[in-house]
């Protein structure tokens, strides 16, 4: 507890002095006047916005490409950045914590001048769950410093993996996006209209894909941040870990029961996910000859990816692919 308190008093006066000094900002983030600015946390927001909106905004993602979203934490430029947002977006529960210090810190004002989207309150979000053979890291969730309510369950903040979700998160950011700039209002809503096709054919598509398949069982030699995913879709999956674990190596036991699995239902592929060290999958794929390909949740990018104009309908696109030939 007085190390928390320590924490939060350093917290504040670092913030509140950095504060003073907003025009260092331009040196990361170039801002046109005239737009508003929309600060997303994650990847899959603000391609949602980049989508809506296009150049009309000045869209800010915070979230360096490449890095581990898990355990983002933001910098001082970040705080900044985040007060002097529109329109501030970010993803649920892993955010949460510092998320709360920071608007708490600018106080209720900024409620009003700040619209503010959380993601896992947009959609019916489901919490993280055990499933067999998977490593339970329960405890990792937590920084010895925070208090914290152990019968409290994390919900899983991957809600965007399911284009039924992601076409509520586009009707929540395309209102917000009406209010703050009315003017543009048309153009957003068109472009919205044009991009809800889009995510209805590809939801079109998974749902071809699964009905026909063969099997329904998917296999993750990794996290697994797919939770909204297989339930849309009626998918059944294992895996070593919860999609918001921080964990990287499995107990001995884990991967053992994914071989074993692998082995038992003839799965013909293991999957990983974006930027992980794809380890597990190897010593799977090794040992059962099941291909190894990447099941990407869009969480965030590699730099080239990123840079080469990569986004989440065409990542899904390329999921749907690699999915053919682990039902199939």
């Amino acid at each position: 507890m007085k190390h928390c308190a320590i924490f939060s008093v350093l917290f504040l006066t670092v913030l509140l002095i950095l504060l003073s000094f907003t025009g260092c900002r331009r040196q990361k983030y170039n801002r046109e006047e005239g737009k508003i600015t929309v600060t997303s946390v994650i990847f899959p927001s603000y391609d949602f916005v980049r989508e809506i909106a296009g150049d009309r905004v000045n869209l800010i993602l915070l979230l360096s490409p490449g890095s581990e979203s898990h355990s983002f934490e933001p910098s001082p430029l970040d705080i900044i950045t985040i007060r002097e947002s529109d329109l501030f977006i970010f993803p649920g529960s892993e955010n949460a914590k510092w998320v709360d210090r920071i608007l708490d810190s600018l106080g209720e004002s900024y409620g009003q001048k700040m619209k503010i989207l959380k993601l896992t309150d947009l959609v019916e979000a489901v919490e993280e769950e055990l499933v067999e053979g998977m490593e339970d890291d329960h405890d990792d969730h937590h920084h010895e410093d925070e208090e914290h309510d152990d019968d409290i369950p994390a919900l899983d903040e991957h809600v965007w993996t399911s284009p039924l979700n992601a076409k509520v998160i586009v009707a929540a950011i395309t209102e917000a996006l009406c209010e703050l700039d009315s003017v543009n209002a048309d153009f957003f809503r068109q472009n919205a209209a044009d991009y809800f096709t889009r995510l209805n054919a590809l939801d079109a598509e998974f749902r071809l894909l699964v009905e026909s398949a063969k099997r329904r069982i998917i296999v993750f030699g990794d996290r697994f941040p797919f939770r909204y995913l297989a339930n849309t879709y009626g998918l059944k999956y294992f895996a070593a870990f919860p999609g918001c674990s921080t964990e990287t190596e499995p107990s001995a036991s884990t991967v053992a029961f994914l071989i074993n699995k692998v082995k038992s239902e003839n799965i013909p592929v293991i999957f990983h996910i974006e930027l992980s060290n794809e380890k597990i999958a190897d010593v799977i794929s090794e040992s059962t000859g099941a291909k190894k390909l990447l099941l990407h949740s869009s969480h965030n990018l590699t730099k080239r990816d990123f840079d080469s104009g990569a986004n989440y309908i065409d990542l899904q696109k390329a999921n749907i692919v690699n999915l053919r030939e682990a039902l199939w």
